[in-house]
């Protein structure tokens, strides 16, 4: 297990570095980051004063040594906009997106698991068509428009809860349902292909023969064996569902890493746009390692080497 955690993270620096590399240069690819930072009324020497302060009239492979030097120790410069840090920033507003995706993931499983489990074990049923069309439903619109709607039924219309901002856990009911939809939506129909298959085995119906309870075979039997795949498909979802914030978080004017990660596009403001990138693929590379670890609770057969 030790041998098998050290090499995952050494693995992890790997894809970090690979992401660090891949930011700094699509930034110059993208054009001068001086002259894009630059109000666009600025003159060409004010455009060189900035250039001369960022360091990017030195060499591109100095820049770039210089640049991993400072990421190495977690300083990716200062924010142009904000005069601050752009880590710090970053880390700032991390708890806020963390507790938003957190809720979100929550409501998704709390949806998902049981429409799942009643979908497959009524198969054909209008329990399981009511199910399957729900989850169609949340694939199919995007999350800006979930959001959309959302605010328009129970903010505009019914007025049952605050449109944007922050405050009690009514400021993120409406954010946390619409980041939760498409993950529902997965979850659910994943879950129901899982449990269909493995219902369908001998040893289920040996279990059945053997006079085992309807409720025992299908959760200490099929669901056991059926959660290998839901837990990767939600592994994967966190990725994508972090990645929902960001538009989420801009509809409902939540201040998460999202919305300042839009900002700091809005207004070039690059050095918080790299330390954004490099926050999410840290916490996806750990997201991924955890799920390996837990597959090992869940079924004693797979070995970590």
């Amino acid at each position: 297990m030790t041998r098998y955690v050290l090499k995952r993270l050494i693995y992890a620096v790997f894809v970090i570095f690979y992401v660090v590399t891949i930011v700094f240069f699509l930034t110059r690819l993208s054009g001068d980051p001086a002259r894009l930072m630059a109000a666009p009324d600025a003159s060409d020497e004010e455009i060189l004063e900035l250039r001369e302060a960022l360091g990017l009239n030195k060499p591109l492979i100095v820049q770039y040594g210089e640049y991993l030097v400072r990421a190495v120790q977690g300083d990716f410069g200062m924010s142009y906009r904000h005069g601050e840090p752009a880590m710090q920033l970053v880390l700032d507003r991390l708890p806020m997106t963390m507790r938003l995706s957190g809720m979100a993931l929550l409501i998704a499983l709390l949806v998902a698991l049981p429409l799942g489990l009643i979908a497959a074990v009524y198969r054909d049923s209008i329990l399981d068509q009511a199910a399957m069309t729900l989850s169609l439903f949340g694939q199919s619109f995007p999350t800006f428009w979930m959001g959309i709607m959302l605010i328009l039924i129970f903010s505009e219309t019914l007025r049952w809860l605050p449109t944007s901002g922050t405050g009690g856990i009514e400021y993120m009911i409406l954010p946390a349902v619409t980041l939760s939809f498409q993950t529902t939506a997965n979850v659910t129909m994943l879950l129901r292909s899982s449990m269909l298959e493995v219902l369908g085995t001998d040893y289920i119906r040996t279990a059945r023969a053997k006079g085992v309870q309807e409720r025992g075979v299908i959760v200490a039997h099929a669901l056991r064996n059926a959660a290998l795949p839901v837990i990767t498909a939600i592994s994967l979802q966190i990725g994508p569902m972090l990645g929902g914030a960001v538009v989420t978080e801009t509809v409902f004017a939540y201040p998460g890493m999202g919305r300042l990660a839009v900002q700091a596009i809005n207004n070039r403001d690059f050095t918080v746009v790299q330390a954004f990138v490099v926050v999410m693929a840290v916490i996806i590379v750990s997201i991924n390692l955890i799920t390996d670890l837990i597959y090992t609770v869940v079924d004693p057969r797979i070995k970590l080497k």
